[in-house]
């Protein structure tokens, strides 16, 4: 929930203010490290990432299993850090194994134990099925990953269109998107309310709320932006994206409050609820020593 709604319940907790900054410089020496045991290598947030092994352990099951216990040893070694890992036949199947014993975990799914595999666990467990997708499976009796696989993949495309087909190779285990590092192509913060809400004031103090933690992303990245943008999503599922071409790169603060404010004020006036808001940058140039800037906020 937002901090301001979780001040308002519990004041007399304590909050720890968030240090982005620190955390971008422990994400790019801990992914550095994955990178130096990989033949392939993604990074998809802060702390997680995919790496393809299949050529260093020879396609044996039981020595990408030692790689990751090597894995698992230097990170706490040298950064003090837990992980879970999964080793699987493919992305989806490897990120659903992170999941299945953390905060510690090592989990092995060989290609003939991943049906089986897949099949015991909730259709939540796939990453990308969120809490509407989850309703709406569950309303067709969908409710395993077991009760997916029995759903054919021409039916998945009716219901979500071209998602349907990365949804049904997931579920039978036959998803093989590559791993491939690919440049930060846009950062992005955004909150959906626990019940749809009309009061534009809550909006707009929830955008507030996400510019600045969107900030401390960017400062973190170490990157100016030139796109500023949101995503407003109401009910029945109406979403909308607007976004603004800067003449400049920046990495202030100001800049993407008032460029954020200016889109949403289009949608101001819709009388609609809203059950998501967002905001993003795009077009990014990295920062060097020629073109630091400090964004300061209190």
């Amino acid at each position: 929930m937002p901090i301001s709604r979780a001040y308002s319940l519990c004041p007399e907790a304590a909050y720890i203010k968030p240090d982005f900054a620190l955390y971008g410089r422990i994400s790019k020496r801990v992914m550095n490290l994955l990178r130096s045991y990989a033949d392939k290598f993604e990074q998809v947030s802060i702390d997680e990432a995919f790496l393809d092994v299949s050529g260093r352990v020879n396609g044996s099951y039981d020595s990408a299993r030692e790689l990751a216990i090597s894995v698992k040893a230097d990170l706490e070694a040298k950064e003090g850090l837990l992980c879970s890992i999964g080793v699987a036949p493919n992305k989806s199947s490897s990120k659903i194994a992170s999941e299945f014993q953390k905060p510690d975990g090592l989990t092995v799914v060989r290609p003939e134990e991943l049906h089986g595999f897949l099949s015991a666990l909730p259709v939540s467990s796939i990453s990308g099925v969120g809490k509407k997708t989850e309703e709406f499976l569950n309303s067709i009796g969908v409710k395993t990953i077991a009760d997916l696989q029995k759903v054919s993949g021409k039916q998945l495309v009716k219901y979500f269109g071209k998602t349907g087909v990365w949804l049904w190779g997931v579920a039978n285990g036959l998803e093989r998107i590559e791993v491939k590092e690919r440049p930060m192509k846009s950062l992005s913060a955004e909150h959906t309310f626990e019940q749809d809400v009309s009061d534009r004031s809550e909006v707009i103090a929830e955008m507030g709320e996400l510019t600045l933690r969107l900030h401390q992303r960017v400062l973190a990245s170490k990157v100016e932006f030139r796109v500023v943008g949101i995503k407003i999503r109401f009910t029945h599922f109406q979403t909308y994206t607007r976004e603004n071409t800067l003449a400049f790169f920046t990495n202030d603060l100001e800049t993407m409050r008032r460029e954020g404010r200016n889109l949403l004020r289009e949608f101001e006036e819709n009388p609609r609820k809203v059950r998501l808001i967002g905001t993003f940058v795009a077009d990014f140039r990295e920062l060097t020593n020629s073109n630091l800037n400090i964004g300061v906020d209190s």
